[in-house]
């Protein structure tokens, strides 16, 4: 079974004056475990909606996600049960980091853990181990504000995998670095976790993108 199912989804927003804007058509596609995949497109082109959607972020106007054969959006109790599969199942990654700025750095990596949806016996010992193997031995104590963009991008990814997701959405990770620290970020996205994930990762960067297994483009609504 795919790790990923997405299922005729199709997004659009209505505007004033009952205009309606259609952003996703008849989005279909599958991910299997430790598969990468990678979405390409031009800006505006709904890439970002689309991966608010595959992580339960943002609700599709029709069509439906599935995570290990476990609807996002249909059935009884699907708020609740699209709660629970992001708490348990899904890493995320954003190009803006979304570090708590009055946390030191192992409390934003615990954060994940604080759900309860995955019994971790210790979370801070994990976070720092996670810490650690992103190269950040030395800065457990420090504010995300006192971290420059390379290593707030290294928080957020330890934070991502503190779960052992089984699967990571990834919007522009590399986007507010420079080249050669977002070569540094996708290696430790490859190589930190100890358990494989699939990632499905918005991207505008053709090295990052040339990296994964597959590459998708998504224009006028659809996938290619």
């Amino acid at each position: 079974m795919p790790v990923l199912e997405v299922q005729n989804v199709a997004k659009s927003y209505r505007l004033p004056g009952q205009k309606t804007i259609p952003v996703l058509e008849d989005v279909s596609l599958s991910v299997e475990l430790g598969e990468h995949v990678a979405i390409v497109g031009r800006s505006g082109a709904g890439k970002t909606t689309l991966l608010n959607i595959l992580g339960g972020l943002d609700c599709p106007t029709s069509g439906d996600v599935r995570i290990d054969g476990v609807s996002l959006f249909h059935g009884f109790g699907a708020a609740r049960r699209r709660n629970r599969v992001r708490a348990s199942k899904i890493g995320f990654v954003f190009q803006s980091f979304h570090l708590m700025p009055e946390l030191d750095i192992v409390e934003n990596v615990v954060l994940p853990a604080m759900t309860g949806a995955v019994k971790i016996a210790s979370p801070r010992t994990r976070a720092k181990d996670l810490l650690a193997k992103v190269g950040l031995s030395d800065r457990m104590n420090h504010l995300p504000s006192e971290l420059s963009g390379g290593e707030q991008q290294r928080v957020a990814l330890a934070r991502a995998l503190m779960c052992s997701p089984r699967i990571v959405f990834a919007d522009e990770p590399t986007g507010n670095l420079d080249k050669l620290t977002g070569a540094e970020i996708m290696k430790l996205l490859f190589e930190v976790s100890e358990t494989p994930f699939a990632l499905v990762m918005v991207t505008h960067s053709q090295e990052a993108a040339a990296l994964c297994d597959r590459v998708l483009t998504l224009g006028h609504g659809k996938l290619a």
